[in-house]
């Protein structure tokens, strides 16, 4: 599988300039854009159908869809719509979603890992083209299948951060969304659950798998910004990177060899904007991808060499337009050159 370099959609891109942005990075040469569903933007499914419909050859991912928020059968319609009207363009990521957004739409459900692996299994097995009855806990269909299945399926990829849940990944889909930031330790420890997952199959609880996985994707969020002077480009993502310190993203940070002395500034700080200014250079060389489109371009293939396949960079900065032309800047540097 090729490794390919992506860019995020922003979510809060005005409605003006949402198809051009999308243009513009197929024009520059990204490999795929990647629409994301936070609450309370933009719906997932909606955006990838304006931007696949808006151009001709870029790859549209969404990451990700909250399981818990659709009826599995009609969310699989709408997916294999996408995936029969846009052939080979289409990757879809789907997670139990971040615990607060869902108790705030009242959808977290009691069992998030069931929830999850449950619609995993549904939709990959619908999509493939099976009539499915089933009665699970989260999930019940009877006779239920598509009357026009599309003729290539796309991955469906779990959105998942945690051990356990990278594990149910590596079980019952065809790859996984990692959500920033992401090192290549965080890689090492993310393919480690996926092998885990993989090998036990329904052995912990999971999903009787009723198709075979595919290829394995592993797409790999991360705030950029690059600029000829790395201090303005690590200046741009340090607001981005104020959140990391929440206990949501430990799983990103123990593995890091400064994981002790990033707890310490993340507690001794007033307040997330504190900790954010604080974080010393070299921590946010490796928290993002950032700095000139040269050291840009080498994170870039040392996270593909760790076992991405997809990269995709979260635009850092107030113009999101004037982002996306100075990320582009990194794929003019030739793959290992820079």
């Amino acid at each position: 599988m090729s490794a390919a370099i992506a860019v995020m959609l922003p979510r809060d891109l005005p409605a003006g300039q949402f198809l051009a942005y999308a243009r513009r990075a197929e024009e520059l040469g990204f490999d795929e854009i990647w629409v994301v569903e936070d609450c309370f933007f933009r719906g997932g499914i909606a955006q990838a159908a304006a931007v696949l419909g808006a151009t001709t050859h870029i790859r549209v991912g969404i990451g990700i869809l909250p399981a818990a928020a659709r009826n599995t059968a009609f969310a699989t319609l709408e997916l294999s719509t996408l995936a029969e009207l846009f052939p080979g363009r289409l990757l879809v990521g789907i997670g139990h979603g971040m615990p607060g957004w869902m108790r705030q739409s009242g959808i977290w459900p009691a069992s998030p890992l069931g929830m999850l692996g449950e619609n995993l299994d549904l939709i990959r097995t619908l999509l493939q083209g099976d009539t499915v009855t089933v009665t699970g806990r989260y999930t019940s269909t009877d006779a239920v299948g598509l009357a026009s299945p599309p003729s290539t399926v796309p991955p469906v990829l779990a959105g998942v951060r945690g051990p356990k849940s990278l594990a149910l990944a590596g079980a019952a889909a065809d790859g996984v969304v990692l959500a920033e930031p992401v090192t290549p330790e965080y890689l090492a420890a993310a393919i480690n659950a996926l092998d885990a997952g993989a090998a036990a199959g329904s052995e912990h609880g999971f999903p009787q798998l009723r198709q075979p996985l595919g290829a394995r994707h592993i797409v790999a969020y991360n705030v950029a910004a690059v600029h000829e002077d790395p201090a303005t480009a690590r200046a741009a993502v340090r607001p981005a990177l104020e959140w990391i310190g929440d206990p949501d993203w430990a799983p990103h940070i123990r593995v890091l060899p400064f994981a002790e002395e990033f707890a310490a500034l993340r507690a001794g700080s007033a307040d997330r904007a504190e900790f954010a200014r604080n974080l010393p250079d070299d921590w946010v060389d490796q928290l993002a991808v950032v700095g000139t489109a040269a050291s840009a371009r080498r994170r870039i293939d040392a996270l593909h060499a760790a076992g991405a396949t997809s990269v995709v960079l979260l635009p850092a900065g107030d113009d999101p337009g004037k982002a996306l032309e100075s990320l582009a800047a990194v794929l003019s540097v030739a793959p290992g050159s820079a």
